[in-house]
């Protein structure tokens, strides 16, 4: 499992890489291996101001759909448009290619709040027993 130290993270697995005073989201390597085969995204929020916790899309895999959440308040600038013809980047490439959403982010102070990577990797430590 990947866990990057330069990227933020949730304890529902999704990461933010914060560029000035915007930021990709996308899910962790460990939700994706979780979620499984990766079959359909959606995000229909783009344009609109969420908060922290806000669900901004769903991930569908062959056995479930989730709801992804913004780690930071924000509005959706841009959905990753790569993965409406391929999914399974999450899968292949969860930080790289595969990132989720860029959003303009309205309340930087609560950045603070995500872990970051050791703390993550002791929450996925802590969650799998």
């Amino acid at each position: 499992m990947k866990i990057l130290d330069t990227l933020k993270y949730t304890p529902n697995h999704e990461w933010l890489q914060l560029e000035g005073d915007e930021a990709l989201v996308g899910v962790t390597d460990f939700a994706q291996s979780q979620l499984g085969d990766i079959v359909f995204v959606e995000v229909e929020t783009v344009g609109e101001i969420l908060e922290k916790g806000e669900s901004f899309g769903t991930i569908e895999a062959v056995k479930t759909v989730e709801d992804i959440y913004l780690p930071v308040s924000g509005e959706i600038l841009e959905f990753n448009e790569a993965l409406n013809a391929n999914p399974e980047l999450i899968n292949k490439e969860p930080y790289e290619g595969g990132w989720v959403v860029r959003i303009k982010v309205t309340n930087p102070s609560e950045v603070a709040s995500l872990l970051d990577a050791v703390a993550y990797e002791k929450h996925v430590a802590e969650s799998a027993h």
